[in-house]
């Protein structure tokens, strides 16, 4: 009886332990933050008992996190370019360039299941336990943030590519899209940089 009263009071001690690593502020919700990855969810148990198979899929989670970071600053860096396309058109045949908002979404991993940005809030949610404790919370609203502003930034790219068939359409319509699918962009970058930091990744 006595050693079942200590497994009880070691059993509490354990809970209390673990609570303060899922203790967040009122605007998050672990619940919410970890249904989304399913069975991938309880990453520690995974690591736990597949070492082999995990320390795989989280330095590839960890990769592809730092080069979709770098494609998205590239895009930022050369956004004119990336989001023109030029070509021999019209009944002159001639050279002319239009805004296209397709590369927006390839680079946000909307176009190829290769892409390192390929379903990026699973593999970020998948990093969760590698967070420190002291910033689960800004981890939390760091992947929140890209989560929101990548969904928004290829929506607003989708709408673009309409704009100038849409009635009282017109190639400023597209570029109106476009600029404001930058904005989503950046900080979806910038939420990535936040994730980076957060994790130590080089």
């Amino acid at each position: 009886r006595q050693s079942l009263c200590l497994n009880n009071e070691d059993n509490q001690e354990d809970k209390i332990i673990a609570s303060r690593r899922w203790s967040f502020t009122d605007s998050v919700s672990r619940a919410g933050f970890l249904s989304i990855v399913g069975g991938s969810a309880t990453v520690g148990i995974l690591l736990s008992s597949q070492p082999a198979y995990a320390l795989s899929q989280v330095e590839q989670d960890k990769a592809n996190i730092l080069k979709g970071y770098q494609r998205l600053q590239y895009l930022l860096d050369n956004w004119e370019k990336e989001t023109t396309i030029c070509g021999m058109g019209g009944d002159k045949l001639e050279s002319s360039c239009e805004r296209t908002p397709l590369k927006v979404m390839d680079y946000l991993g909307y176009k190829a299941t290769n892409d390192p940005l390929f379903k990026a809030e699973k593999t970020l949610r998948r990093l969760y336990a590698l967070a420190p404790a002291d910033r689960d919370v800004e981890f939390i609203e760091a992947v929140e943030a890209y989560a929101e502003n990548a969904d928004e930034a290829s929506s607003m790219a989708f709408v673009s590519s309409w704009g100038e068939a849409n009635p009282g359409g017109g190639k400023d319509r597209v570029e109106l899209f476009i600029e404001r699918s930058k904005k989503n962009v950046k900080v979806a970058h910038d939420s990535l940089a936040t994730v980076i930091d957060i994790l130590g990744l080089q």
